[in-house]
């Protein structure tokens, strides 16, 4: 495809008008201010628009779409205790499979362009990442609750290496797979460490949920005499590519160990909000130089996966909570949930739109209400563009989205079927 007279967020996120942008091969070719010689096949005129690198959801739980709106107006342990963990029970791969369709199908309209999940019920959530044409970073969550288990005994360490030693890689490498510790407070300690020796000794991203609330951050102190992230680096875990998602009760040691090891912190705003856990300190994590990400969580706790959204939040919130309207500027916030999101799933030529880059890439629509009038074009996209100005979203060169279709989901099928997935587990569980 070759993009015409479109408008650009450069490498640098500045914008540039009437530019040209050739794809071949799954990649970004060049580059230019005149139509290059060439053919590239369906010539896409851009005229009112704009391209820019797909956006990347650092931390979500695909499947969970089948929750969405069922548990509400909770704090996060009654949440999951009273209503997500019943519900899940109820679950398996195929319904996962739908969930997941239906995810990816939410995000591709949206504007996503590759998502870090974790969860279990693995192969019903390849199965959906392999049909869909997804470009996924996935991890089955660990967790345990006996002081005697053994990693490589343990059911879902299996599942995880199995999937690990099946998936790795595959899809011209849109699916990777990433090694999930749940938590903290869902691990006894000899899982957690174990779990780090085993991190220490092979290649793979470690993508843990840390210091969400503050009664899992303090009650780790009191435990341990440590907190999550501190405990994690003890056992080795830091030693090796993190993802930590929320970290809304990092305090100023845990930050700077975040930028000594170089782990990714993700930021989910909207779904912390929600879940009254609070608000993570994004200003201060960026100020210690730390790589800052965007994530929507899962649909039952957000309830949306419009990165849209979350951007809008990840750069207001901190002006608020600061007094001071001149942090976390538009630039550093595309930043957050393109290129930074892309090097926290270890995707180092996805997230920019630059020649020799994975074509990640969306159109959005400016000649819309919401867009206009055209002062800037990045101040626009941040602060005021919705899921609705999304009208292309390419994967690896795949246009997989296009003016409200999907050429690999059929979004009503997977509606009808996610519907009748809940109508069976509410009945299920006497609801």
């Amino acid at each position: 495809m070759l993009f015409k007279n479109i408008g650009i967020i450069d490498e640098n996120f500045d914008f540039k008008p009437n530019m040209y942008v050739g794809v071949k091969d799954g990649r970004i070719s060049c580059i230019c201010d005149a139509q290059p010689e060439g053919d590239f096949g369906e010539v896409y005129d851009g005229t009112g628009k704009v391209l820019m690198p797909g956006l990347v959801n650092a931390h979500t739980h695909s499947p969970m779409t089948l929750l969405r709106g069922y548990a509400e107006n909770l704090p996060l342990d009654r949440w999951l205790n009273e209503k997500v963990f019943p519900f899940e029970d109820r679950l398996d791969c195929d319904r996962a499979y739908w969930g997941t369709l239906l995810s990816i199908a939410e995000m591709l309209e949206s504007g996503t362009t590759s998502f870090s999940d974790m969860y279990f019920f693995s192969e019903g959530i390849m199965r959906a990442a392999k049909d869909a044409h997804a470009k996924i970073n996935y991890s089955r969550s660990i967790s345990s609750f006996t002081e005697d288990v053994s990693f490589f005994d343990d059911e879902r360490v299996k599942e995880a290496l199995e999937i690990a030693e099946k998936y790795n890689g595959t899809e011209d490498g849109r699916i990777k797979i990433d090694m999930a510790l749940h938590s903290e407070y869902t691990n006894t300690y000899p899982m957690i460490e174990q779990f780090g020796k085993y991190i220490g000794e092979h290649d793979f991203i470690s993508h843990i949920h840390v210091s969400e609330t503050e009664s899992e951050h303090e009650n780790c102190k009191k435990k341990y005499g440590k907190t999550p992230t501190e405990l994690f680096e003890s056992v080795g875990i830091l030693d090796k590519p993190c993802l930590f998602a929320h970290c809304v009760w990092v305090d100023e040691n845990d930050m700077d160990i975040f930028a000594r090891k170089g782990v990714s912190v993700v930021s989910c705003p909207g779904s912390n909000l929600k879940l009254g856990s609070g608000v993570c300190n994004i200003n201060r994590l960026l100020e210690k130089g730390v790589n800052v990400a965007v994530g929507t969580d899962s649909a039952s706790s957000n309830n949306a996966l419009d990165m849209f959204r979350e951007m809008y939040l990840i750069s207001v919130l901190p002006k608020g909570i600061n007094n001071r309207a001149d942090i976390v500027s538009p630039k550093e916030v595309l930043k957050m949930a393109t290129v930074n999101g892309a090097r926290a799933q270890g995707r180092g030529d996805c997230g920019l739109l630059k020649e020799g880059f994975r074509a990640d890439l969306i159109v959005l629509d400016m000649n819309r209400a919401n867009m206009y009038p055209d002062y800037n074009a990045v101040n626009n996209i941040v602060y005021s563009a919705d899921k609705s100005n999304v009208v292309l979203t390419m994967v690896d060169g795949d246009v997989l989205y296009r003016d409200g279709r999907f050429k690999y989901i059929d979004v009503e099928k997977v509606g009808r079927e996610c519907n009748r997935i809940v109508r069976e587990v509410t009945k299920e569980l006497g609801l």
